[in-house]
């Protein structure tokens, strides 16, 4: 409270959309050309676009529709196309879509064998896509060739991927995190050129792409890379967050 037990100002939103139900996903575009352009999903599987105008938005009530179940995580391109986003869903699928071009998806990936969490596209590479999913598995994509499948494919946490990113300027760095109570840095650039020579008993757990392993948080929801610490790393979850950075990054 204020001091004399005044209650404080109770401030309005700038503006609002009644959506169906729900909803977790949200994006605003990255590029200058589209400031304040703006996505949200629900739980009834569409998204919606918020353009900018003069004191606020124009919501499109006409959804963008092809989701069968709740939209997870969208984001638009970082680099490139500023009218192409990605949307990631509990129907297993990863969907493209271009605004110009209607309200159905242009691309469908069927991604994983459960939900789809969590999705970033590379912020030097905006074809890499990087996705997590409720079986703990994590995935990279190439946009120009969705067909062919996955680039990689990790199935290494034991419980639901809770989010991923890609390293801000090592366009080959990406971090996940789990509801394993872990975080996991990698390179996908490194090679396993252990062949012929002994491992130390365990170390065939441990692939070489993993660089290192943060632990001692319970129920990890996020991770953010720092845009101008090289290597920094705040994650929060339950019971606080932790900010770290490696020494071999």
């Amino acid at each position: 409270d204020r001091e004399g037990g005044a209650e404080p100002e109770k401030q309005k939103p700038l503006q609002s959309f009644q959506h169906s139900t729900e909803g977790f996903a949200m994006a605003f575009s990255p590029h200058k050309e589209t400031v304040g352009r703006f996505i949200s999903g629900d739980c009834a599987g569409k998204i919606h676009l918020w353009e900018p105008r003069e004191g606020g938005w124009d919501v499109d009530p006409q959804a963008f529709e092809g989701h069968s179940d709740s939209v997870e995580d969208v984001q638009f391109r970082p680099q490139g196309d500023q009218s192409v986003f990605v949307s990631a869903s509990a129907d297993r699928t990863v969907r493209v879509w271009d605004i110009r071009t209607g309200k159905t998806p242009v691309e469908v990936l069927q991604a994983h064998d459960a939900d789809v969490n969590v999705l970033a596209l590379n912020p030097k590479m905006s074809d890499l896509l990087l996705t997590g999913s409720d079986d703990g598995c994590f995935k990279v994509f190439d946009l120009r060739g969705l067909g062919s499948g996955a680039l990689a494919n990790f199935r290494w946490h034991t419980k639901a991927i809770t989010s991923v990113g890609w390293h801000p300027t090592d366009d080959t760095c990406l971090a996940v995190s789990s509801a394993d109570n872990t975080l996991s840095i990698w390179d996908m650039a490194v090679e396993d050129d252990s062949a012929g020579i002994e491992k130390p008993e365990g170390a065939d757990h441990f692939p070489p792409q993993l660089l290192f392993l943060h632990q001692g948080q319970t129920d990890i929801k996020e991770l953010k890379w720092h845009p101008q610490i090289p290597g920094v790393i705040v994650s929060t979850a339950s019971d606080g967050f932790n900010i770290f950075r490696t020494s071999n990054i």
